[in-house]
């Protein structure tokens, strides 16, 4: 069997509950026990590996008919619920993953005989009664059968990325589900998951049937999609390689409705797995594809990088996915597209970087040839690292002048937030040693700037800013409020007081201090 009643789904999430580190999300079905036989077609949206294919290969292996698949799901929350056993194994289930291709495959006829052809033949197979007619259309084959089923399509717009893919056979493609799902007596529950929302391939009423959640507006499905700060914290207790701190740092960012953390599964469930954390989400898909999309328009969005990657949120009205295209052309195109593929968080109408495995990402963006004048000072930004390093105020000074100086408006300190962007882009090449961090709660107050060393022997540093004040100011303002505490474990920190008037322009201050 290649779709209908398969044992594939089974397989794989006896795999996923063979693994290590595992979350328990099986309520997901109970919230679907309630859809079926009620006319409900679903479609969930989230960004690549946070779950989608694992939670329908659980459905898969819940509902198929002819599985058993009882010992899976007897430790889970789901089998303390009243309809576990009504619907254990007992649907007509079938399953397709629409990101499989067939071994050749270079056009969409291809890829969909092998999908109708699997589809029949699995049919002919339960059904042989069928045999006796020849059959144009796969929906008049499961009507004929007189029997329900329940889809679990995964992947469903995988295929819309490929190369060979013609408007026509995207048209054609969603024909073909029209066709498969829409107003059919057989479809117990239609259940789907993607990347990019329905509505922005499809312009008609192709499938206007489903009801779509996506990361801006999912109250219902968003705690199985991502893992929550709960579920982290008490893998952390069974699995004590990585702290639940160094999680939340690298991989938290994202946000329910209610606004409560929503952590990176994959990345989560590798680190604690490994022992160590290290970018493993974003080494597969689109942030090439992303960062070629800002260098169709950068301008656009130069600036809200800059403010992000200097961990200032960026207040925009964002009503939903407005971009789907390879090249994108507008501002709200290019970040909403970052919100679908997961390299923005959205919530409450701000957009953030949400955690250090990102931060790394955009880094390198600002680093590329079409941010301009950013690139120009990124470029430098090891000089200026090396200059405090070294103690050399003058020269930190006199970079801090020379940005200030360009004709980029949102550098010119209309407000502390510029400051702040001019200080991020001088030191970005200090991220590859230092983990920084921006307004730390330490002591008495918030630390500007905390630079904390990656590997023992580096100098911390706490860097505190001021706008018509002093540099000595700030160096007594690091240890008055005691924010010294923070690097506490390091045996040498530099504090670094950086200050800007009109009168007198940039001025810095550099103090050595050891820490026994």
């Amino acid at each position: 069997m290649y779709y209908l009643n398969t044992d594939s789904p089974l397989r794989h999430f006896q795999g996923t509950r063979n693994q290590e580190i595992y979350a328990d999300k099986s309520m997901l079905i109970e919230l679907l026990n309630k859809q079926i036989g009620t006319n409900s077609y679903l479609c969930i949206t989230r960004p690549r590996r946070f779950g989608k294919t694992v939670n329908a290969n659980m459905l898969g292996a819940y509902y198929t008919k002819g599985l058993d698949s009882r010992t899976l799901f007897s430790d889970l929350a789901i089998a303390g619920t009243a309809s576990y056993s009504r619907h254990l194994n007992k649907h007509n289930v079938i399953y397709i993953d629409f990101s499989r291709l067939p071994d050749i495959c270079t056009n969409y006829t291809d890829y969909i005989g092998n999908i109708i052809a699997g589809l029949k033949e699995d049919l002919i197979e339960t059904y042989p009664r069928l045999r006796k007619k020849s059959y144009s259309m796969i929906s008049r084959m499961l009507q004929d059968t007189g029997e329900s089923f329940l889809f679990i399509l995964d992947e469903w717009d995988s295929i819309f990325y490929k190369k060979f893919m013609s408007p026509q056979d995207k048209d054609a493609f969603l024909e073909f589900l029209k066709g498969l799902l829409k107003d059919q007596p057989y479809v117990e529950l239609a259940y789907m998951t993607g990347v990019l929302p329905i509505v922005k391939y499809s312009s008609g009423s192709e499938l206007n049937m489903f009801r779509e959640y996506s990361f801006m507006n999912d109250q219902i499905y968003e705690k199985y999609f991502g893992l929550t700060e709960a579920e982290v914290r008490r893998l952390c207790e069974t699995h004590q390689k990585v702290s639940f701190t160094q999680l939340k740092q690298w991989y938290d960012g994202y946000f329910l409705s209610s606004g409560q953390s929503l952590f990176n599964p994959r990345s989560v469930n590798f680190a604690l797995t490994d022992g160590v954390c290290r970018n493993y989400w974003t080494e597969t898909g689109p942030m090439n594809e992303i960062a070629d999309c800002i260098e169709h328009n950068a301008a656009d969005v130069r600036e809200d990088i800059v403010k992000m990657t200097a961990e200032i949120p960026v207040e925009i009205e964002l009503h939903g996915y407005s971009a789907i295209e390879r090249q994108m052309d507008t501002r709200d195109e290019i970040l909403s597209a970052m919100v679908v593929y997961g390299f923005l968080s959205y919530h409450d109408g701000l957009l953030r970087i949400p955690n250090y495995e990102l931060m790394e990402k955009f880094q390198q963006v600002l680093s590329r040839d079409s941010m301009g004048e950013i690139k120009e000072i990124v470029d430098r930004s090891k000089e200026m690292l090396e200059a405090t390093l070294a103690g050399n105020e003058t020269q930190v000074a006199s970079i801090l002048e020379e940005v200030h100086d360009r004709e980029i408006p949102f550098l010119q300190y209309n407000d502390e937030n510029s400051l702040s962007c001019v200080i991020t882009l001088c030191y970005l090449y200090a991220r590859k040693d230092y983990f920084i961090e921006r307004e730390v709660k330490s002591g008495k107050g918030y630390c500007d700037y905390l630079f904390l060393p990656k590997k023992t022997g580096h100098s911390a540093i706490l860097l505190e800013l001021k706008m018509r004040s002093s540099c000595e100011e700030a160096i007594r303002q690091i240890k008055e409020r005691n924010y010294l505490q923070k690097v506490k474990n390091c045996r040498e920190v530099l504090l670094v007081g950086i200050n800007y008037s009109k009168k007198k322009q940039h001025e810095c201050k550099i103090e050595k201090l050891k820490i026994f």
